[in-house]
This record gives structure tokens, sequence and C-alpha cells, in this order.
């Protein structure tokens, strides 16, 4: 026979019934459920993640300390089920040995676990007797199997929506052990759960449980063909071991804490007695400061006392046990902002490091193309009139703060001769230097204003696929294909053009050969009566590309200045343009780029009209933009 679910209730008190209709007396009662059906729909439609279901299924095998754990997914006769299997202790028994079905109907928010956990059990998670009523979110069929003391098989079948539920034998040639919980006919709207999705969440959501009690956990996805083991999540970046020695001595606080790279979505995970409670600690009002909402930690935060909300047990009770908590991380939250900051500042310093080199790179490129004589900010030998290439960057150079002078990428001349490429004679060079086959030519310079009837030398940089420089079994042929002027030695590396007697544009322009490889360069002369005015003499003393650092001043309108004594452009991170630029690395770097080359404009054409620094600002941002990266 169905039996109803029994209903607890109090009455009220018959003073509350005979107490008198005056104002002035008071009157006081119990409050009772008035509707007790309803009651127990609210609750078993509160649990609004069938996720959160399936975990709470499979946190009652492992109360029951199973050790094996088969989530199957499928469909059997069109109808999409769930099962969950273990080989725990199944369901308390009652005096016939009959497993007590009747009690677990019978006693919604009457959990057996809460009153294990005041005799003193530890390790369940339970306590309201309400997990069951979960399965309203899942299926609309519950079906729980289980053996008695004598080895018979029993079942309690319940239906979403419907009050009555019925325990009757169940036929099988083997009787096991542990319970058997099936859900079927799947809600719609949760059919696409798949195996994978169940694996991903209960690695985080039960990844303590599971690594306390060693539990094996499986899911067999019987529609996608797949199976899949369920291993407790693992976080990425540093473990930060000395966290946990700022807890107080006598704390129940369990800390794992991560120091990763900056990313929004890190968090931390608020857990208690090894389940998840919240995906971040910081959806707490109390927690929402930092180091919880930096973005650099992830990991767990485990604090057994907490007490949770009964409907979903996704949200925590806003009282003195959470007051508690908040009060015990106070000395880690210092500790952990310290920790933050010095990585910051590490990062800070490491992509300064990173856009230094890249503006570096492109100024050198850039001044490579350029003429030699009209702007020093390159590595040259003390009043030569040749440029040199840059050399290799030595471990000191690399590990430099950025606002040192990065820029010696040549050694001092120290009387060795150099081999072309920056490389000294006096070291065998490795593989890894040697150059491959052609892959591009440049000439420099590649932009050049000349006198009428002067001279100038034009040289030919060829690299290998890697820029490094190519200079065995090369063929040159210089040409001029637009304009007037003269050539000297044709087929050379390095070239003399003599520019003609009347002022216009000449085009030049340099085929390479290597075997069957070719490439070819162009560059533009341009021949005027009259040049800009040299403003420095020929063999002034010339420094290498500088580097930067920074100087707040926000309510101040300048963007950089040029520090010659230390050989740094100081840039002011407080103005409004970098603060802006600084939202995107990108455009940091092109905007830092910027301030380069306006301090080089500056320094190399002292005392120019404004719009010959204009000119000059659009060459030498020109070319250097174009090897920006």
């Amino acid at each position: 026979m169905p039996q109803k679910f029994r209903t607890v209730g109090a009455s009220f008190p018959t003073a509350y019934m005979n107490a008198p209709k005056s104002t002035e007396a008071k009157a006081s009662g119990r409050l009772r459920i008035g509707d007790h059906w309803n009651a127990i729909t609210i609750l078993a439609l509160s649990q609004n993640n069938p996720l959160k279901a399936v975990a709470e299924f499979v946190e009652n095998s492992i109360d029951a300390k199973a050790k094996n754990v088969v989530i199957t997914r499928g469909k059997d006769g069109g109808v999409h089920y769930l099962r969950i299997k273990d080989d725990g202790e199944g369901i308390r028994r009652n005096a016939e040995g009959v497993p007590d079905f009747h009690h677990v109907a019978t006693h919604i928010c009457d959990s057996l676990k809460r009153q294990l956990k005041q005799d003193g059990a530890k390790g369940l998670q339970g306590e309201f007797g309400i997990g069951l009523l979960s399965f309203w979110t899942v299926g609309e069929e519950l079906t729980m199997v289980c053996a008695g003391a004598d080895g018979k098989t029993f079942q309690m079948q319940m239906r979403k929506g419907r009050a009555e539920y019925t325990i009757s034998p169940r036929r099988t040639l083997i009787a096991d052990s542990g319970t058997e919980l099936i859900v079927r006919h799947i809600l719609p709207g949760i059919r696409q759960l798949s195996g994978e999705k169940i694996q991903w969440y209960l690695a985080s959501e039960l990844r303590e449980r599971i690594r306390s009690t060693g539990v094996q956990v499986r899911i067999v996805d019987r529609t996608a063909r797949a199976e899949y083991k369920v291993e407790p999540r693992q976080f990425e970046g540093r473990l930060l071991h000395e966290v946990e020695r700022s807890l107080p001595t006598e704390s129940a606080v369990y800390v794992e804490l991560y120091l990763t790279r900056f990313q929004p979505a890190n968090s931390v995970g608020l857990y208690r007695s090894g389940t998840r409670v919240l995906d971040n600690i910081a959806e707490l009002s109390v927690f929402q400061k930092l180091p919880w909402t930096s973005g650099f930690l992830e990991g767990i935060i485990d604090a057994s006392y907490l007490n949770l909300t009964p409907g979903n047990r996704t949200g925590v009770i806003q009282d003195e046990a959470l007051a508690r908590l908040a009060e015990e991380l106070t000395a880690v939250e210092a500790q952990l902002n310290s920790i933050i900051d010095e990585q910051q500042r590490a990062e800070e310093e490491q992509a300064s490091k990173d856009v230094l080199r890249s503006i570096q790179k492109a100024l050198k490129e850039a001044l490579l193309v350029l003429p030699a004589e009209e702007y020093d900010w390159f590595n040259v030998r003390d009043g030569g009139e040749h440029r040199l290439r840059p050399g290799p960057q030595t471990q000191d150079e690399d590990s430099a703060s950025p606002a040192a002078d990065q820029s010696s990428f040549v050694r001092p001349d120290d009387g060795n001769q150099d081999d072309g490429d920056g490389v000294s004679g006096e070291r065998q060079r490795e593989f890894f230097e040697c150059a491959g086959p052609l892959f591009s030519v440049r000439i420099a310079p590649a932009s050049s204003v000349l006198s009428v009837g002067g001279t100038r030398t034009f040289r030919a940089v060829s690299r290998d696929k890697s820029r490094r420089v190519v200079e065995s079994n090369l063929t040159h042929l210089w040409s001029i294909t637009e304009g007037e002027g003269r050539l000297e030695t044709e087929g050379g590396e390095i070239v003399t053009f003599h520019a003609p007697a009347e002022p216009g544009l000449t085009k030049l322009r340099l085929a390479v050969s290597q075997g069957d490889i070719r490439c070819e360069a162009e560059a533009l002369i341009t021949v005027t009566e009259s040049i800009l005015p040299q403003t420095k003499s020929p063999g002034a003393g010339r420094q290498g590309i500088p580097g930067y650092t920074y100087q707040k001043a926000p309510g101040e309108l300048w963007r950089s200045r040029y520090d010659a004594e230390q050989n740094v452009v100081v840039i002011n991170n407080g103005h409004r343009d970098f603060v802006y630029a600084s939202r995107n690395k990108a455009l940091k770097i092109r905007f830092i780029t910027r301030l380069f080359s306006k301090e080089l404009v500056l320094r190399n054409f002292v005392g120019a009209a404004a719009d010959q620094l204009l000119e000059r600002l659009i060459e030498l941002t020109l070319y250097t933009e174009e090897n920006l990266k």
C-alpha cells in the first residue's frame, strides 16, 4: 500500500486561543507549517543546479563509506536516465533487517547525519535531510535500490510532484552491496549534461572529499561512448606553503593557495569539509577586497564550522561562524597582499624589459636605414664614420633595470677586429650563430637627403630568416632605376653614389643573389640645393639607445624628458596619455616608441625650427613603427 509522507507539526497553545482581545494583552505561540506538501515542494525545487544534485548523490555514497562510485548516463527504451551506484554500507536497516526506506521518505528535514554529528561522528556532509529531493531538478522519477541483511533486494520509487512513494521487493540474481540510485526521464533542459561536464564539476566540487577519502569515481557516458575518471582538480601556479603559518594555532581552517599569472577569472573557492560552497570566496561581501579580488590567486579555503544555507547548500549564512573565518584570515590577507605586490613588481619589471627590447630593436632598424650622420643614438665608435651592427647582448645587459642604460649592445673597442656581424674574431662562432640561406636584403640608408654634386655611400645588409647577417656566396648588383646620378663599384657590398648637378628624386635598386635565391631592395635619395643645417660636430661623443624609467607626475603636462647624465628617457606615467595607452600592451609600446622618437629628434636637431622638427619626427616614426613588434 502506498504510504503518505508523515508530517510533523506543533499546534498553537490554548493560551493563544483563549487570549483576550484587548490590544494591550500580549499573545505568543509557536510557528508551524500550514501546508506540509507545499513546504516539501519548495524544498525540492530550491536546488536549481542539476550538477549540484548529482554531487549530493555522490556525497551520500561517500558518507556511506563507499570506495567506488560509478555514474552511468544512458538511454533505455527511449528513456534517458542517470544512475549512481556505489559499494558503500547502503541504507540503514530496520529491526527486520530490511532497508528502512520508510524512514528516509518520512523524515524530511530530520537528517540522521545531523544526529550522528552531534554524537561525534566526523566526515559526514549532509545535515538537512533534503538531499534526496533534489532529484526533482534532474528527472521525473527516482528509484533507490538496496539489499537487506538477508541478501534480498528492495527498492523505493518516487515521482516528481507526487507525495506518494512505494517500497517493493526487486528481483535480482545476485544481491549487490551498497546502493543504486536511478533517475529516469531526465528533464529536456539538461539532457546535454554530458559525462565530461559531470567530471569537470565533481573534480572541483568534491575535490577535497575525493582526496581525503580515496574514493574512486568513474563516469560511464554510454550516449557519447566515453568513460571518465574523476580526478581532484589540480591548480596552476606556485603553491604558497608559507601562508598556512599565518593562521591561528588552533584554527580549523585549511588553506591551499597558489600564486599564478594574472587572469580576471582566477578565484579562490570556499569549501566546507571538502565540499565546495562557493566558486569564488569574493562573492561574500566580507571578502570583496584584496587579495581575493586580485586575479593572482587560485586554490581553496576550507572551514568546517561554516553554516550553509539549507535549500541549495551553495551559500553561507552570515553569522558568527563567517565572522570567525574573516578574523582568522586577516593575517593571511596581509601576507598574500605582500606576495602579490612582489609578483606585480616582478611582472612589471619583466614587461618593461620586453618593451625596451622591442623599442630598441625597432629604433636600431630605423636608424640602420636613416643617414648615419644625422642621428647619434646608435652603437658607434667615438669619432668614427661607419656604424657597427649590434653585437650579442650579454647576460648583464639582459638583466639590467629598465632605468639603466641597456643599450650597450656593442662592446667597447678593445682593439680586436669585428668580423662584420658583431661577433669578435677571437671567439669561436657557435652553430646557432651561423647564418642560413639568404632571405631578405635592405639598403642602408634607405632614405637620405643629399646636396647637389655631393656623394654618399650605401651598404647592402643581407640577412637570413632569423635576421642573422649573411656574408658568403653573395652577388651584388646596384642600379639607378629613376632619376639622375652615377654609381661607383656597382658589384660590391658598398657603393658610392654621386649626386647630379640638378635637384631631383633618385631611386636606387639593389639585387642580391645567393645561388638560386634572389632578393631586392630600394632606396630613395632626395637631391636638393639646400639641406638641414648640421647641428653637431662629426666627432662628437655618441651613445647607445637609452633605457627608460617612470616618474609619476599626474598634475604636469610633460610626457617625457631625456636625462643625458643617466642616458635614460624619463616618462611621466601619471600623464593621461600614458594612462590611456596602458590599457593595451601594443598601444603602450607604440606610445613609448613615439616618446623615444621625440627625444631622439630633439637631441639630434637642437635649434631647428618647429616645422623641421616635425618633419624629422614623422621620418623617424615612419621607419621605427615599421619594425615595431
